[in-house]
């Protein structure tokens, strides 16, 4: 059986949808994740968690169906992703709980062990967002670092460089406001017993090790920010200085042609 995980969304309204999803059947609220349980002619055909942070974990369907889910999802994203991310997995039920080769066995038909182990799959799909989105930063930074070292500045306009820094901004927020990725989940607080099934699904998926590459970058990214303010405070102040001087010109000018010329 599948088990695919979507992020298309910087986040999802689940208020809104925990409320379409309450005329379409019973959905269950676990703290900033609606879990929703779908039948096929009165047996279960599979399970769909909504995480907020914009990622959707479905077991249980067919390709098609999952389509069809993410078709009904879309007007309660908020700033839908232009790339959909995308991770798959199968699964089936054992003895005991494990990950092989993308490959989940499960020990139980428990919602709760769907759940936990769809904790660290969303992250490690919410993850990938955020690596594209620094690799993109990383590469600006590359580009005006090499251009520093060049010219001795960077050879942009004022405009050109508050523009960068709006980007860089920008960036630096979306994934700070979605500081919850990077945490182990506030769920496991209600259920601590749940914690190893997504710890086991964490390791596997390497989310502890992305998440300090993702720390390092966010660093890097950081030092470029200063130094895009650094240079614009220079060219503020160098502007100021051109300004100054010209000024002492003209009244020096204008002292010569009072005091020598007589002119004035």
């Amino acid at each position: 059986m599948r088990c695919t995980c979507y992020c298309t969304a910087s986040s999802y309204d689940n208020t809104r949808l925990f409320q379409k999803l309450q005329s379409l059947g019973a959905p269950q609220l676990f703290r900033d994740v609606i879990h929703f349980h779908i039948k096929d002619d009165q047996r279960s055909k599979g399970d769909l968690f909504y995480f907020s942070y914009g990622a959707v974990v479905c077991w249980g369907f067919t390709e098609e169906e999952e389509k069809e889910a993410l078709l009904v999802l879309k007007e309660f994203e908020k700033d839908p992703l232009v790339k959909i991310e995308l991770d798959e997995f199968t699964y089936t039920y054992g003895d005991t709980i494990k990950i092989e080769e993308d490959e989940i066995f499960l020990h139980n038909k428990s919602t709760l062990t769907k759940l936990a182990l769809s904790h660290g799959i969303a992250q490690s799909v919410k993850l990938f967002t955020f690596e594209e989105l620094i690799q993109k930063t990383i590469e600006l930074a590359k580009k005006l670092s090499l251009e520093m070292a060049k010219w001795g500045k960077i050879p942009l306009s004022r405009k050109e460089i508050s523009q960068k820094m709006g980007e860089i901004f920008i960036e630096r927020n979306f994934i700070n406001l979605h500081s919850e990725v990077l945490d182990v989940p506030e769920f496991f607080w209600d259920y601590p017993e749940l914690e190893p099934f997504y710890r086991r699904a964490a390791h596997y998926l390497d989310v502890t090790k992305r998440i300090e590459i993702l720390n390092k970058r966010l660093n890097v990214v950081h030092e470029l920010f200063e130094i895009l303010s650094g240079e614009l405070n220079h060219q503020h102040t160098a502007r100021l200085e051109k300004i100054i001087i010209l000024l002492i010109f003209l009244e020096l000018t204008l002292t010569l042609l009072r005091d020598l010329f007589h002119l004035i």
